[in-house]
């Protein structure tokens, strides 16, 4: 695990590969807890028997949204930033969705510190992700996601 203290530790991996998260599976208890926390309910996540006959992949697929969401959960395996007032998740750019994750997929996180900029005491932190699954070549996704840090002084 990384530990970074401030904005100057956290400067020093820019542009290098800062590590790998646990893996994670993805369960359809997972998938129908996040349905209905969305309200999206479409049958190929949901709906394990019309997916055996109807779907491209004959398995329910994770949510593309869901796959999002485990980002700060696997980022915090990975990095442990000490000594915040704040953290602000900013934004996410050039995001794409490179394949469906089926259900009881595993997936971990790869990251790397693309840019870092110090605007006015706040640390802007744009992060390269890679959604891995396990035993798949292409990854469900890849981009850039944007963290704010507030260090304390």
């Amino acid at each position: 695990m990384v530990i970074i203290n401030n904005y100057a530790e956290f400067e020093s991996h820019l542009g290098k590969e800062m590590g790998l998260s646990d893996w994670h599976k993805i369960d359809q208890a997972q998938i129908n807890l996040f349905a209905d926390a969305t309200l999206d309910h479409q049958w190929i996540h949901t709906d394990p028997e019309k997916a055996k006959t109807d779907s491209p992949f004959q398995k329910t697929i994770a949510h593309g949204y869901l796959t999002l969401s485990l980002i700060p959960f696997l980022w915090k395996q990975i990095v442990k930033i000490q000594n915040l007032k704040m953290e602000i998740n900013y934004g996410i750019e050039s995001l794409r969705f490179a394949q469906a994750v089926v259900v009881n997929s595993e997936v971990r996180l790869k990251v790397k510190l693309a840019s870092i900029v110090n605007l006015r005491g706040v640390t802007k932190a744009n992060i390269g992700i890679s959604l891995e699954i396990k035993d798949e070549k292409k990854p469900a996704f890849t981009g850039e996601v944007v963290f704010l840090y507030h260090f304390e002084d």
